[in-house]
């Protein structure tokens, strides 16, 4: 992601880093990954730091592996 976090509190920045998807191959794992990233990042461009935006990020990182667990399937 090219979002600049260094204005955003430091659990805000380090949250966001496990989003990143660059690294996975083109498919569906990034796909779906990808599309997790999107959605934190515009719920970090319109709300402001705090414990709330924290928890919903914390909890769409944990969907985001779910998900991408579940597009391994897709791979078979």
């Amino acid at each position: 992601m090219t979002m600049d976090l260094s204005n955003r509190h430091p659990g805000t920045q380090q949250i966001m880093r496990y989003f990143e998807f660059a690294h996975l191959p083109d498919g569906p794992l990034k796909n779906t990954s990808a599309s997790c990233a999107m959605l934190a990042e515009v719920m970090v461009q319109t709300l402001p730091d705090g414990p709330e935006l924290t928890a919903g990020l914390r909890k769409l990182l944990e969907a985001k592996d779910c998900f991408v667990r579940s597009a391994l399937d897709l791979l078979e």
